[in-house]
Order: structure tokens, then sequence, then C-alpha cells
């Protein structure tokens, strides 16, 4: 076997060495400085409020049922946020994570005192928080519907809020109100239940009426 050609079964390497000016590229490359990539502009507060205030205003109020009380959760809620901005900004979801904070106040404040307030007419109900992007938006919704959540425990009412107006499925409910998954559709399934048993004895009333 001769020094200018190695073989290694059907396939011929070259000892040759590559030309010069491959040999100087190659350097190039292997002594370039790899530029770093820009990061994006870090997420502010106030772009926060600008992006998910106002559904964040909204849930406030399904789960409250009050424009008092939804006002009052949510200037609480940013509060806490405000003070605890960097963790906040720092998660995969800030979003997610501001409407766990969310409900959590709400579930220790509903666990001290469930009043079973009856909410006002939802269609009358009008966001006014200077904070929120867009203060006109109102909640759209039956008020018998209403009236039938009003009777349900904080808890049944924070999981039909979410599944139902929030549109987030069982894993996330239960993130968000740190539940199992299993609690989250027993906890559903009970306050469906009560619904169904509600509106059964409305259909009735209205029946003997006649």
């Amino acid at each position: 076997m001769t020094g200018e050609q190695l073989g290694f079964g059907s396939r011929r390497v070259s000892s040759t060495p590559p030309p010069r000016r491959e040999r100087v590229a190659a350097r190039r490359a292997d002594t370039e400085v790899v530029r770093p990539v820009e990061a994006s502009p870090a997420l502010t507060i106030e772009q926060f409020i600008a992006d998910h205030g106002a559904q964040l205003m909204r849930l406030a109020y399904l789960v409250t049922g009050s424009q008092v009380d939804a006002e009052d959760l949510w200037q609480e809620t940013f509060t806490d946020v405000h003070r605890k901005w960097s963790k906040v900004s720092a998660a995969v979801s800030p979003h997610a994570y501001v409407r766990t904070m969310m409900m959590n106040r709400h579930t220790s404040a509903m666990r001290r005192k469930w009043t079973g307030e009856h909410p006002t007419d939802p269609a009358a109900y009008v966001m006014t928080s200077q904070a929120v992007a867009d203060p006109s938006e109102r909640v759209d919704s039956d008020d018998a519907l209403w009236q039938m959540l009003s009777t349900l425990p904080p808890r049944m009412r924070e999981v039909l809020v979410l599944r139902y107006f929030e549109d987030l499925d069982d894993h996330a409910i239960s993130e968000a109100l740190g539940l199992a998954v299993s609690s989250v559709r027993s906890t559903a399934s009970r306050a469906l239940a009560h619904l169904r048993d509600l509106e059964a004895q409305a259909g009735a009333q209205g029946r003997d009426a006649r």
C-alpha cells in the first residue's frame, strides 16, 4: 500500500492535504466570533395589563358576580403582580400565572366568608378600571343563568367559569385552582347536577303557574 491513497473497503480517502485556501477558510471558521442573538424586549407590567387586563377583569367579575367585588379582586391581584413582577414575567405563561394568583386570592376570600351574593344583571356591567385597555367591554350573559350560578359554592362556580367562560380544559383548571384533575371533574359534575336540578325546579314552577 502506498502513501498516496488509503483504502477503506470500496471507499477511498485521499491522504493529500486540502488546498491552502480551504485550510485558511477552515481556520477563519474556527476563530470567528459568534455574535449573540439579540434578546427580545422584556415584558413590562404596563404591556401585560394592556394585553390581558380586560380579560382578567372579566374573569374577576365572572367569579365574584359583583362589579365592586370584581374591581377589588382585580386591584388586589395586580398589587401582588406588581410586587412579584420579576417572578411573574419569568413564568412560561405570565397570563396563566396571574390567573392562578387571582383564583387563589378569590378562594381565600371566599373561605373566610361566603355571603351567597346575588349578582346584578351582568349585561349592565361595565368595567371602569382606568388600567383596563377596553373599559367599555361588557359581559354578555343570561340573567337566569347568573341567578343559578350565584347559588353555587365558590369552588364550583370557579370550575364552571374556567371551563365554560375561559374555555380551559380540566388540566389547565387543575393548575389554576391547585386541584387534582379528578377533583376538577367531580366538582364540575356536582355543579352541573345542581344547576340541572334548579332548572328542573324552575320549569316545574312555570308549568304550575299556568
